[in-house]
């Protein structure tokens, strides 16, 4: 088998790097040569999980304060895609991804489905180009929002028109996500290919004391207002343990004393914390969302944002979840909907058909010969065998 390069690019935080990595470990693990390439304050949290990482751009200056939470605004938000990730980051990255791909030379560029700048680069340089997506339900990323940016974006490096945005899909699609968990308004392309991120994960029975797992992941913790401080004062009300992380920005101890069942953590690696969980209490970022149903748990979400709102609808369609508005929740209101997914089994059972549907996926390793694939369909790749 031929050895091949991979260059590995996304753009944000851990959320858009994380479903990568199961792909990115099972091409390294078969011999071939990977690098990613992302923002400079996430450069060494590539580094921890082991793989050469390039800059895309200087680290982000990092604050420690909390912030009020801004107001629930799905128009906010599509202004974030349009404007920030297809027009502004698309702009500043795609210069800097051409003289890596240029210097570099993958045989194959893997995007997470936000790096635009990454597609039209590799388009640019005539190399194939895989996407891993990275938002669950999938609704976030719309014609109308993407196609001017977009197009200007093609232009200006000479590429021709795309009025159906097939660079968003074009070679081969990954999604770590179960199909049904797609909203249907956003078809998966015929491009895709469905795959578990993990090992398959067994039925839980349900403990007699319940354990649950609180986070707001590591972006909107920060902007969350009093939300934590009211989440924990709710589950706190509950006969479980409860284990909260809330960043590595902020200090545990500022939350102030709690009940001896309630640990409050900067952060906890979720597949440590998962396995002995029995409700997931988040924003309802992908990957929370995921991590949840991959073990089949019950999430009590507080959707406030990016992919979370449509994320929340999704689950509460499935009967996988409930939600809470996060400006105004009360301590009770959230005791009370955490005690229902906590003791009503139509909820456990809903996630556990979703855990069902994830174990049956294809593992991970399936990706590669996928992704090899695209390197020998385009007579690329280097002469070097693999042992």
């Amino acid at each position: 088998m031929l050895r091949m390069r991979f260059l590995f690019s996304f753009v944000g935080g851990r959320g858009h790097f994380d479903p990568m990595v199961p792909v990115a470990r099972v091409l390294a693990a078969r011999g071939h040569t990977v690098a990613v390439a992302g923002s400079g304050s996430e450069v060494p949290a590539v580094e921890r999980a082991g793989f050469t990482a390039f800059a895309t751009g200087k680290p982000r200056e990092t604050t420690t304060a909390r912030q009020p939470m801004p107001p629930v605004d799905p128009a906010r938000d599509d202004w974030e895609i349009r404007e920030l990730f297809a027009r502004r980051a698309t702009a500043e990255r795609t210069p800097v991804l051409l003289e890596l791909i240029r210097e570099w030379r993958p045989d194959v560029v893997v995007r997470d489905e936000v790096d635009f700048a990454a597609a039209i680069a590799a388009e640019k340089l005539g190399l194939p180009c895989a996407t891993v997506l990275v938002l669950a339900a999938g609704t976030l990323l719309r014609k109308e929002l993407l196609a001017e940016p977009l197009s200007e974006a093609r232009t200006g490096h000479g590429l021709p028109d795309d009025p159906e945005l097939t660079m968003l899909h074009r070679d081969l699609v990954l999604s770590p996500f179960p199909p049904a968990f797609r909203d249907p308004a956003a078809a998966l392309p015929c491009t895709a290919f469905a795959f578990r991120p993990g090992e398959p994960v067994p039925p839980r029975p349900q403990a007699a004391r319940p354990g649950v797992y609180f986070t707001l992941g590591t972006n909107f913790n920060l902007e969350s207002g009093d939300l934590i401080e009211r989440t924990l004062a709710g589950l706190g009300l509950l006969a479980a343990d409860v284990t909260a992380t809330v960043g590595t920005q902020l200090d545990p101890t500022g939350f102030g004393p709690q009940p001896e069942n309630v640990r409050v953590e900067k952060f906890m690696p979720q597949n440590e914390l998962l396995p002995r969980t029995d409700l997931v209490v988040s924003h309802g970022g992908s990957g929370s969302v995921l991590g949840a149903l991959s073990h089949g748990l019950p999430s009590l979400l507080f959707p406030m944002g990016a992919d979370q709102p449509a994320n929340a609808r999704r689950s509460v369609a499935l009967g996988t979840a409930l939600a809470l508005d996060p400006e105004t929740a009360t301590r009770e209101e959230i005791h009370h909907a955490a005690v229902d997914l906590l003791t009503d089994p139509a909820y456990r059972e809903a996630a556990q058909r979703l855990r069902a549907e994830i174990n049956a996926l294809p593992g991970a390793e399936e990706t590669a010969p996928l992704l090899e694939a695209l390197v020998t369909a385009s007579g690329r790749g280097s002469s070097r065998q693999v042992p």
